[in-house]
């Protein structure tokens, strides 16, 4: 697998941190739980999507563009990270918005939406749940090509074969930081939901023939749903990345059992994931993604499905800057 072969921007100029939770660890009594920093991306806070934009926005640069055209959630931080990416690069930006939970969009709230007011989108539409995202984000750039400008769509998450290279090649960089240290990795975890990093890291990790599970904790959809399109993803990913290693249906991971009532809708084990996480370890999680992927590895350690004596990676997708926008949820 030769990524190199790809256009690829550099937005960060350094592996991410994996280093052991002590006290975390200690406090739940199984497995060494290590965390893979990438929280500590570059662009504007950090977190997953700047791998998948390194490959994106250079095809986007590649094609002439001079508008990245997104979507995302309310207090997306795909769409935060594609706009402050746009700014590094001179480009223009467009969000659309989907309003997955009703009357949840506010314009002036605290968190991604902040940002991207500072951060200045060109426009923001919003649009309800269920909503043909495909079609909204090719009328933005039919509205652009009008006055003889070009935009690039990115999809939401960054989550296409293209985007998710940026997920092989972080399995490859974690592989690499786990041989210098001595670390057998037993397991990884991971939030799943647009599907870019789970199946990224499932398409790299199988291509190396590393042997490590990865177990995909599903932010929104049921498993099977989940599933089939991590499997598909995964797939298309490592055909493009020329791996000689096939994807099977085993490979492919998911629990469901984390959501609660629905997407980005708080449950008691996130709120306690956050907690456990910032004042054991001094780590922010935000409530969406890695607070859930973090519940959803604390109830397998507590059910011992990840037991002692293993090591296990939580990657942190990142996410911190929605914080703000939910503090209700946390009591504080």
């Amino acid at each position: 697998m030769q990524l190199s072969r790809f256009p690829r921007r550099r937005y960060t100029p350094h592996p991410t941190e994996l280093v052991p939770l002590r006290r975390l660890s200690s406090h739940l009594g199984g497995p060494t739980i290590w965390l893979k920093r990438d929280d500590q991306l570059g662009l504007a806070g950090g977190g997953n999507k700047a791998r998948k934009l390194e490959f994106l926005v250079a095809d986007a640069l590649e094609r002439g563009a001079d508008t990245l055209v997104t979507t995302g959630a309310v207090q997306s931080n795909h769409c935060r990270m594609t706009l402050a990416a746009a700014r590094q690069e001179g480009l223009a930006c467009r969000l659309v918005i989907e309003e997955r939970v009703p009357g949840s969009y506010d314009e002036g709230a605290s968190g991604n939406n902040l940002l991207f007011r500072l951060l200045d989108a060109e426009r923001v539409a919003v649009v309800p749940a269920g909503a043909d995202l495909a079609a909204a984000l090719q009328a933005e750039v039919d509205d652009l090509a009008a006055s003889g400008r070009v935009g690039y769509v990115i999809p939401g998450g960054g989550s296409n074969p293209l985007g998710a290279l940026g997920y092989v090649a972080a399995a490859k960089e974690l592989m690499t930081q786990a041989d210098a240290m001595g670390l057998v990795i037993d397991r990884v975890v991971v939030a799943s939901g647009s599907g870019g990093t789970h199946a990224g890291l499932v398409a790299g990790l199988t291509g190396l023939s590393s042997g490590v599970p990865v177990i995909g904790i599903s932010t929104r959809a049921d498993e099977a749903t989940q599933a089939a399109k991590i499997l598909d993803l995964a797939r298309r990913t490592a055909a493009l990345a020329g791996s000689s290693v096939a994807v099977r249906p085993e490979d492919v991971i998911v629990r469901d059992g984390y959501v609660g009532p629905g997407y980005s809708l708080p449950t008691d084990g996130m709120v306690e994931a956050v907690r456990l996480f910032a004042r054991l370890e001094g780590v922010l999680l935000d409530p969406v993604y890695s607070g859930k992927a973090a519940a959803g590895l604390i109830d397998l350690v507590r059910r011992g499905e990840l037991g002692s004596g293993e090591d296990v990676v939580l990657v942190h997708t990142g996410g911190w800057p929605a914080l703000f926008a939910y503090r209700d949820y946390f009591g504080v």
